[in-house]
């Protein structure tokens, strides 16, 4: 049967590393760190002091007083990228069929930002002083019913909460209602703002966060055999995808498409991977499957790569177990040793990253790799970008909860 093609059509995003999508990229590919001091709170009394911070972004600037003071940050992220992603795309919003435009965004923790300020009011200053705007705030599905309210969009709209794989898993499921033939348009990816003193402390205290306070941009060291655990990041990407049909008939400029997605379980530790990789493989070949093409065919392969050590060296496995003879052919890079690491995000930022990828035959580095580990001894494109023809991108995402989701992207104009 004829499968719909799922072609991207605009970008947007806040990252650690610039406000739109070009200042990213040109950073990223310059191995520029989005690490710093954290600065929106005071850390001094926690294990880690340091995160990858969005910064200069103002979100009464963005929207006015009046509405930023009822979004989350997290929705500020989410509603930024949405509008920079649909600028992009130019899409005229007066003559589409908004009926058949969906918004389905990725977060893991929503607005917990909200829910920690307002739980503190309450125990300070009693229930009558809780704001009326609480609830919507706090609620992860905000941020997708808040971008349809100002754009108008009523298709399907929903949030995906998959942990750190929550981002792929809202692009692959958006892709695959545009295949169905559900709606022509979903504007799709993730947002999070997790750099709050809760949350750190949480992570802090399991072990997962790296402690190199003396060095923060440093910190963030994926596949190097002295990494200590992941930085924390924050900030959102949407991507616009349309049908094949819907883009052309628009003569809308086309990045790449969405060719495969694959998801799977570990079952089997609430927050660590199997070692051997089981599960991650499963989500690489179902994604394989799904685009029709062969591990040899990915030249790029955006690790999930959060510089801890189990699942760095899972991963590892994963990829060799997956491309076989070719697992040593294949440019991978974490991209996470520049941004920290975006939680719900992050599989949207680096959706974007490998769309550029293709667009712009770059693949972007791993930095602070210095010290190889004989566990993961792949090409992890260290420190430097390079230029390489790339028809496929394979990006990996795995979260707490055992979850796995993987992209692959492709060159529009392979023929396919």
């Amino acid at each position: 049967m004829h499968k719909t093609r799922v072609v991207i059509t605009g970008l947007g995003m806040v990252s650690p590393l610039g406000n739109e999508v070009q200042s990213t990229w040109d950073a990223l590919i310059n191995g520029v760190s989005g690490v710093g001091p954290i600065t929106v709170f005071d850390a001094s009394d926690l294990k880690t002091h340091f995160a990858a911070e969005v910064k200069g972004f103002d979100a009464v600037a963005e929207f006015g007083a009046r509405e930023a003071r009822r979004m989350d940050r997290f929705t500020h992220y989410a509603m930024a990228s949405a509008i920079r992603a649909v600028n992009d795309s130019q899409l005229n919003l007066d003559t589409i069929n908004k009926d058949r435009v969906g918004v389905i965004l990725g977060t893991g923790i929503g607005g917990v930002n909200t829910l920690i300020e307002e739980a503190e009011r309450m125990f300070r200053d009693g229930p009558r002083h809780i704001s009326p705007h609480l609830v919507p705030m706090m609620l992860p599905d905000t941020a997708p019913g808040k971008i349809a309210i100002e754009m108008g969009f009523r298709g399907p709209n929903m949030s995906i909460a998959t942990a750190c794989a929550s981002g792929n898993n809202a692009i692959g499921e958006a892709a695959q209602m545009i295949r169905r033939g559900i709606t022509d348009i979903v504007l799709t990816g993730g947002a999070e703002a997790g750099v709050n003193k809760l949350a750190m402390a949480g992570f802090s205290n399991m072990g997962a966060l790296s402690q190199r306070n003396d060095d923060p941009m440093r910190a963030s060291r994926p596949f190097d055999k002295e990494r200590d655990g992941f930085v924390a990041g924050e900030g959102g990407g949407v991507l616009v995808l349309e049908s094949e049909a819907h883009a052309k008939e628009r003569n809308a400029r086309i990045y790449g498409e969405v060719v495969g997605y694959g998801a799977s379980a570990d079952a089997y530790h609430i927050t660590a991977p199997q070692e051997n990789g089981e599960g991650a493989i499963l989500a690489m070949r179902a994604a394989l499957s799904d685009a029709g093409i062969s591990p040899r065919q990915v030249n790029y392969l955006n690790a999930h790569g959060t510089s801890t050590q189990l699942n760095d060296r899972s991963e590892t496995l994963a990829v060799k177990q997956v491309f076989r003879e070719s697992a040593y052919d294949v440019a991978i890079s974490s991209t996470k040793s520049m941004t920290g690491h975006l939680l719900g995000a992050a599989g949207a930022i680096e959706a974007i990253f490998c769309t550029k990828a293709v667009e712009t035959g770059t693949i972007p580095p791993t930095i602070n790799y210095a010290v190889p580990d004989p566990e993961c001894d792949l090409n992890y494109t260290p420190n430097n970008a390079r230029k390489l023809d790339v028809q496929y991108a394979m990006s990996n995402s795995f979260g707490f909860g055992g979850h796995n989701a993987c992209l692959i992207i492709g060159r529009y104009d392979n023929g396919k």
